[in-house]
Parts: C-alpha cells; sequence; structure tokens
C-alpha cells in the first residue's frame, strides 16, 4: 500500500498568519491533532500540532529552568522557547520546513520515517501542492481495513504445523532447534525450551497467526542461560489462549 491509499484529503489547513486560537478551534471541531500551515500562494511552510501548545504561558506550562542552566543553554534557544510559549500567530509557533512525502511513497517507508524523525503525521505533496496527510490514525485505519478483509481458513493439522514451523524458522530470534509444535484439532500445543522471556510472547503470536488455528497452548519451560535453571509454566495445565 501507498501514502494514496491511505491519506486524508482534501487537507484540512491554516495560513500562517492565523491566530492560534483558530488553530486550535479547528483541531477541536475537526477531531485532528495537526494541522499543515500553507501560505496564500499554496505553499507548504510549516506544520502545528497539538505538542505545539504543550509549553504555553496560559496554562503555566512553560519551561522553567535555574538560571545557571539557562547560561548554558544560551539566549537564541531561550529565545525561541520565550516566542513558542508566547507567540499569537501560527507562524511564531509552528514546525517550519516539515518533512513531506509523495502518494507513491510506501507505507513501510512512512513508517521508517515516522520513526527516524519521531513525528506523528507527513504531508503528501504533488507538485509542491499540498494534496493530503498521512498520520498515525490513518495506518490504524488501514491496519483495521486489512483485517477486515482477512477471511478465516480452515487447514489441515499438518499444515498448520509447517505453517508455524516454517515462519519461526524465518525469524532470526527463534530457537527453533529447541520448540515442538503439536497441532491437535487446530489447537496447537508448544512445547520445549526458550532461552528468553519475550521469544514466549513472540513464538505464541506466530502460533496464533497461522490460518486455521483455533488456540494456543503454553508449554515453555525458560532456561537461564548464566545458571542453567529450567523455569516451568506456573500452572501444570497452562491456560489456554482462544485466538479470535
Amino acid at each position: 500500500m501507498k501514502a494514496k491509499d491511505v491519506m486524508t484529503s482534501p487537507v484540512v489547513s491554516i495560513e500562517p498568519d492565523a491566530s492560534i486560537w483558530q488553530a486550535v478551534r479547528i483541531m477541536l471541531q475537526r477531531h485532528i491533532s495537526g494541522l499543515p500551515v500553507i501560505d496564500q500562494k499554496g505553499a507548504l511552510v510549516g506544520i502545528v500540532t497539538e505538542g505545539d501548545f504543550l509549553r504555553r504561558a496560559e496554562t503555566g506550562t512553560q519551561r522553567r529552568r535555574p538560571r545557571w542552566l539557562e547560561y548554558l543553554i544560551g539566549p537564541g534557544r531561550l529565545a525561541d522557547e520565550y516566542t513558542r510559549a508566547h507567540g499569537r500567530k501560527v507562524s511564531e509557533i509552528m514546525t517550519v520546513d516539515p518533512l513531506t512525502i509523495s502518494e507513491d511513497t510506501s507505507l513501510d517507508e512512512i513508517v521508517q520515517l515516522m520513526e527516524k524523525r519521531q513525528i506523528k503525521r507527513l504531508p503528501v505533496v504533488r507538485d509542491q501542492e499540498v494534496v493530503g496527510i498521512v498520520s498515525r490514525a490513518n495506518l490504524v485505519h488501514a491496519l483495521a481495513s486489512v483485517a477486515r478483509d482477512i477471511k478465516p481458513t480452515s487447514a489441515g493439522d499438518q499444515a498448520i504445523r509447517e505453517r508455524i514451523l516454517a515462519e519461526l524458522a524465518s525469524q532470526s530470534w527463534a530457537p527453533v532447534a529447541l520448540v515442538d509444535v503439536l497441532v491437535r484439532d487446530g489447537v496447537v500445543e508448544l512445547w520445549g525450551m526458550i532461552t528468553d522471556e519475550r521469544e514466549r510472547k513472540a513464538i505464541v503470536v506466530a502460533a496464533e497467526n497461522a490460518p486455521g488455528v483455533k488456540a494456543v497452548n503454553d508449554h515453555l519451560a525458560w532456561v537461564d542461560a548464566i545458571s542453567g535453571m529450567v523455569l516451568y509454566p506456573s500452572s501444570e495445565e497452562p491456560a489456554q489462549m482462544k485466538v479470535s
């Protein structure tokens, strides 16, 4: 999937000379957390988000530091923080020159950019015109859409077992040689050992995602790599995890 498949369009935007109160009002009325800032020529000049309103003088949440730390930080950064806490126009608090994507940017690239830059939304630009915006919410909606399209399939026990083992074999973290998978009437029994407790959840997830699985029973024992101590599941009859 690409940006054009999930983006919100048309885009609700605001001009740089608009007041911050106009921006707040639009965001509340439209139930959105960010607005592209577009000038009168139609050019994207910034983006304003909920985060820009966190440190405001009106709410008493502006940054406060000891004098000695202010001296180390320097007047430039302090002046910028003052502007963002007291500014009245969108142009005074917005993030300038925001990162953008095209309509053909893949969802994988979008997620990587969001993670790397620690941002929650990306304007979609075509020929220097903003034609949409992709937010984390759009990605969640895309996931929900895909989930609705997945239809349950019936698979034999052997096919289920092979699918789970193949998935584990494709993962570098999976202790394939230490884990055995048994399947009967669609119910998966996980036996064997793990060397890290985090592997348990991942193995269970891999089993749950195999088509045809009705439930997963975890009997995996954890082995401490340093002491050699073996810890078995707390209950002799592990709770059954239902797969919806």
